[in-house]
Formats: structure tokens, C-alpha cells, sequence
């Protein structure tokens, strides 16, 4: 498909939709055929936490890799709402897609409930489970501290509703019994296997013979798969205090990235409210710094939606100056929107990150987006663990996190969700891609090298779900799953 700089036409928008769904249908093919089968044999319908015990529309989950995607799905359709999806999600690029996330990295997400007598009030909220450096600072490979888990528990505490173990499951299937290489994992494991290599249990893993598994072939973490099924019976709490965490203190060490159990115990998530703007009838929120993606994408969100619009250029220079001045003396984040920032943005190169989002029938949202702060994190496996040490942010600069959430909050509705990746152009591809859903115009590709995941429901959720979309970037290696 034909990429610019300005993105592509509309009839590109309907291939990318029509690719997704094909794929989302070969899928879901069996469990189609077992519906019709039941409904003509009077077969006793799906107990919860099966697929297929929604029946109708479910959600949609959109992902930069499908196999995670499919298991968000299949979430939803068990009866989870976007919550249980995203969590579940989450667990399964890190095995999936072990790149870009794992349990030795972290990331950012938002969540929206659209009923006001939740404990965020109907409005969105950030979770933030950003990898942070270890305290002893250590080693001749620094190791961020293991985020995802404690993130993604706090995520389900607030809004959950399946039991946090059920979640764990997919992913820990994925690892022990294996999962086909998607090109998304190929792509990077070409693109950094001479480094991977130098780790003996990363090469065993991914480069048995010294070459980069292919596209299709299997990948399997028996190490990783007992990690998460001491997760599943243990709970989270044993990665952090208990007995898993005193073996990762010691394989911390071995790999050269240490960890100290101060450094596990202290690791904790945390809430926050968005960075939050008006859109027409709507409002948009967006992530707050310290992610501070989100306060670059508000920033180009800002100038795309002016009257008359700015260009993508204007967009995007705003945005990363935006990041670059809070980087540079932090402060309050709607001061420096109001403040100028025409004297451009000096950022250093940024690490590769990964994006989803799930929206479900009833208008729950959620929009993620994971990191190891660098490609394979450190390059090291923690022997016995399984997962890839997530790189310390003390050695470099942090990824720019991007994600955004559409809501109306006179309806007490869903409008939209919108996920980014691709180093320094992660902010303008959430703000185009958000830009571009609230006007109501064929979505186009967003602007290289950015990368984004949305859903878009011009009727609102719950009740308008004939009216959404969901896509993924067709440049990419993604799914969009779900619908009817």
C-alpha cells in the first residue's frame, strides 16, 4: 500500500477494513460454524468465559499482532468487558510479541467506564506502569524494573470483571505450547539478531542455529509459560515479594541488569487524570506526563483541529516541541499548551514501543500502549524467567507513549479510541487518526514512521455499534478482531 507523508485515500481505508475482517472471519470460521450448528441441533449455548456466550456484537480489540488480538477478542465474546480484553491483551504480545512488550517492561493506558457511578466518575483515567531504572543503577547491562504485571493488575482491580486468573491463561498457553512467529516478532528479530544473539537463552529462544525464527514458524517459552502460571496461581504479588521475585533478584544479577528487591516492592502503578479538551460536542483525553506522548499528541490534536486546520507538518512539530520542553524542565503540562512553542524540539532517537486498544458492547474503552524501552529491551532473558529485561530509561531516552480516548459526557458515551507507536511520530499518529474519527472522513494512514490502532463509533456505544470501525495500519502487521 501506498504510505505518505499525509496519509492515503479512502479507498485505501476500505482495502485496510476489508483485509481485517477477512482476517478477523478465517478466525472466527470454526466458532461460526459451531454457532450455526447449535442453533439448529439445540445445542445448550456458551457458559461465561467461552467464546461465544455473547452472542451479537461483542467489541472489537485491534492490535499490532494478531494472535493477541484474536485472545482480546475471544474475551469479550466469553463475556469480559474491554478491561478483561485489554489485560489479557497485554499478557499476550509479551509473549507474542516479546519486542516490544514483556513483563520486564511497562507502558500506559486509558480507561473509560461511561457510568458516572464508577470510581473514576465516567471519565476516562490513566494508569501508568511506566519501566522505571533500578536504584543501584548496577551492571554493564542496566535493567528497567518489571512493570507490566502490577500495571495491568491495577487496570482489572479498577474495572474488571472476570477473575484476574482466567486472564493470565491465554498467554500462558501461548508460551508453553507455542505460537506461530507473526511477521510483526519476524520483522524485529531481523533488526536486531546480531545483538539478540550474544544472550545465550535469547538465541535458544529465538535464533536456534543462530537464524531468526521465520515467519509462521513456532515459538515456544516453556520458562516464560511457568513464569505466568505462577502468576495465575500465586498472583501478581509473588513477582514483586514472594518467591518468584527472589529468583528474579538472582537472574537479574546474571544477565547484568540487578535488581534489587527495594527496586520489585517499590514498583508501583499508578492513576491519574487525563489531559482532557473539548471536540465539538465531544471530549477527548488524552495521556498525561509522565507519559508524555499524550501531551504531544494533544498538542498536534490541537493544531489539526483548529479553524482552518494546521497542516500534519505544523502537527507534528508541535507535538514533539510540546515533549521536548516538558522533558527538558517538566512543570504543568496545560501551561505549557498555552505557552509558546515555536522554538522546535530537539529529541533524542526513541525506542520502539506497541499499541491496542478494546472497546466493548457497552462502551467500556481502553487504549494501551506497551514498551521495554528498546527493541528486545536489554537483548537479555533472565535464565529460569523467561522474559527479556526490559532496558533501564537512565541509559537513554524514554518512548513517547501515545493514546486517546473520544467520550461524550452529557450521553454518558463511547466515541472513540485511538493507540500509537513508531518512535517520534506516535503523537501525530494518535492525533490524526483521533482527528480524522471525530470528523467523520474515511480514516487514511497516518504519517510515517507512526503507526496506529483505533475504533470508531459515529453512534456512540452502547447503542450505535452499526456505525463503528475498527482498523489497524495496513503498513503494518495487525488485526482488527471483533464486531458481529
Amino acid at each position: 500500500m501506498k504510505s505518505s507523508r499525509h496519509g492515503g485515500s479512502s479507498r485505501e481505508i476500505v482495502a485496510w477494513r476489508h483485509v481485517s475482517v477477512a482476517l478477523a472471519l478465517l478466525a472466527t470460521s470454526c466458532g461460526t460454524l459451531n454457532s450455526a450448528t447449535e442453533a439448529v441441533l439445540g445445542t445448550p449455548a456458551a457458559e461465561i468465559g467461552t467464546p461465544g456466550y455473547i452472542q451479537g456484537f461483542p467489541g472489537f480489540v485491534v492490535a499490532d499482532e494478531p494472535r493477541a488480538a484474536i485472545i482480546g477478542r475471544d474475551m469479550l465474546s466469553g463475556g469480559g468487558n474491554a478491561m478483561d480484553a485489554a489485560v489479557a491483551v497485554g499478557l499476550a504480545l509479551a509473549v507474542t510479541l516479546p519486542s516490544r512488550a514483556g513483563l520486564g517492561g511497562g507502558g500506559a493506558c486509558l480507561a473509560y467506564a461511561p457510568n458516572p457511578k464508577r470510581i473514576s466518575g465516567g471519565r476516562p483515567e490513566a494508569v501508568l506502569f511506566l519501566p522505571a531504572a533500578s536504584k543501584n543503577g548496577g551492571g554493564d547491562r542496566p535493567a528497567s524494573t518489571p512493570m507490566l504485571a502490577r500495571g495491568l493488575y491495577l487496570l482489572h482491580s479498577r474495572y474488571g470483571s472476570r477473575p484476574f486468573e482466567s486472564l493470565v491463561t491465554p498467554a500462558e498457553q501461548l508460551a508453553r505450547q507455542g505460537v506461530p512467529v507473526s511477521r510483526a516478532l519476524n520483522r524485529d528479530l531481523q533488526a536486531v539478531a546480531g545483538p539478540l544473539a550474544g544472550d545465550a537463552n535469547a538465541r535458544e529462544t529465538f535464533l536456534p542455529g543462530g537464524v531468526p525464527l521465520a515467519e509462521g514458524s513456532r515459538l515456544i517459552q516453556p520458562a516464560l509459560g511457568a513464569t505466568l502460571g505462577q502468576l495465575r496461581v500465586a498472583g501478581v504479588g509473588d513477582l514483586y515479594q514472594g518467591a518468584l521475585a527472589r529468583r528474579i533478584e538472582q537472574a537479574s544479577r546474571e544477565v547484568g541488569g540487578p535488581l534489587t528487591p527495594a527496586d520489585l516492592r517499590d514498583a508501583l502503578p499508578a492513576l491519574a487524570a487525563t489531559l482532557e479538551v473539548a471536540a465539538g460536542r465531544d471530549r477527548v483525553s488524552f495521556l498525561p506526563p509522565p507519559a508524555d506522548g499524550g501531551l504531544a499528541a494533544l498538542g498536534a490534536f490541537q493544531v489539526l483541529g483548529a479553524s482552518p486546520p494546521g497542516s500534519v507538518e505544523a502537527a507534528d512539530a508541535r507535538g514533539l516541541a510540546l515533549a521536548s520542553r516538558w522533558r527538558q524542565s517538566g512543570g504543568d503540562p496545560l501551561a505549557l499548551l498555552a505557552g509558546d512553542t515555536s522554538s522546535g524540539a530537539s529529541l533524542p532517537i526513541l525506542p520502539a514501543s506497541t499499541s491496542f486498544v478494546s472497546v466493548d458492547r457497552d462502551g467500556n474503552a481502553v487504549a494501551c500502549a506497551l514498551t521495554l524501552n528498546n527493541l528486545f529491551g536489554t537483548g537479555r532473558m533472565l535464565p529460569g524467567i523467561g522474559y527479556i529485561a526490559g532496558a533501564s530509561p537512565s541509559g537513554g531516552a524514554a518512548p513517547l507513549l501515545s493514546a486517546a480516548i473520544a467520550w461524550n459526557q452529557n450521553k454518558e458515551v463511547f466515541r472513540a479510541a485511538v493507540a500509537g507507536s513508531g518512535q517520534e511520530a506516535a503523537p501525530v499518529a494518535v492525533a490524526s487518526m483521533m482527528a480524522q474519527a471525530l470528523s467523520g472522513a474515511a480514516l487514511r494512514t497516518v504519517p510515517e514512521p507512526g503507526r496506529a490502532n483505533v475504533v470508531s463509533c459515529a453512534g456512540y456505544l452502547p447503542g450505535g455499534e452499526k456505525s463503528c470501525i475498527a482498523a489497524t495500519d495496513p503498513r503494518g502487521a495487525g488485526l482488527a478482531a471483533g464486531g458481529g
